[in-house]
């Protein structure tokens, strides 16, 4: 009986390790067309022409399709073969809203050459009733897949729909 008990408690320490905490989510209706124009509005621009880098900062606001993300400070990097935006890092409380979900963290990376978004700093994601915190998110933009990690704590709305 002691073995059992000790096995229990050893699984149950094992499990809610932050480092192992993870989750799949769904998120369904997210599926990001990185060929859409970009629409970037920001209280001051700056360009570095040899970096092929420009910073948008203050109030950012981006929009691409149905996707929005705002944030105190956006760095766009270009593609050198084709010149079009190849990645954004958002910094400063971010948010990245859909019709279904929305997204909040203090950083986040969307790369619109690989098709991915990853949210990280304090990760709370909301999907109608659902609510999902974590120390990170990555999504996959073309088939609406992501995962969780770090410390993934859920909170379901059951029937609030």
């Amino acid at each position: 009986m002691m073995k059992f008990k000790t096995a229990i408690i050893c699984a149950c320490l094992f499990l809610a390790s932050p480092a192992l905490a993870q989750t799949n989510v769904n998120l369904g209706g997210i599926n990001a067309d990185p060929s859409a124009p970009v629409e970037i509005t920001a209280d001051n621009l700056s360009v570095e022409q040899e970096s092929r880098t420009a910073v948008f900062q203050g109030n950012v606001v981006l929009g691409q399709g149905d996707l929005r993300l705002a944030a105190n400070r956006v760095q766009v990097f270009y593609n050198e073969a084709s010149g079009d935006i190849g990645r954004l890092v958002a910094s400063g409380g971010v948010t990245f809203v859909t019709p279904s979900e929305a997204a909040e963290a203090e950083n986040a990376e969307y790369n619109l050459d690989q098709g991915t978004l990853v949210m990280s700093g304090s990760v709370l994601l909301t999907q109608g009733a659902t609510v999902i915190s974590a120390d990170s998110m990555r999504v996959n933009l073309s088939d609406g897949s992501a995962q969780m990690n770090g410390r993934v704590k859920t909170i379901f709305g059951q029937g609030n729909n």
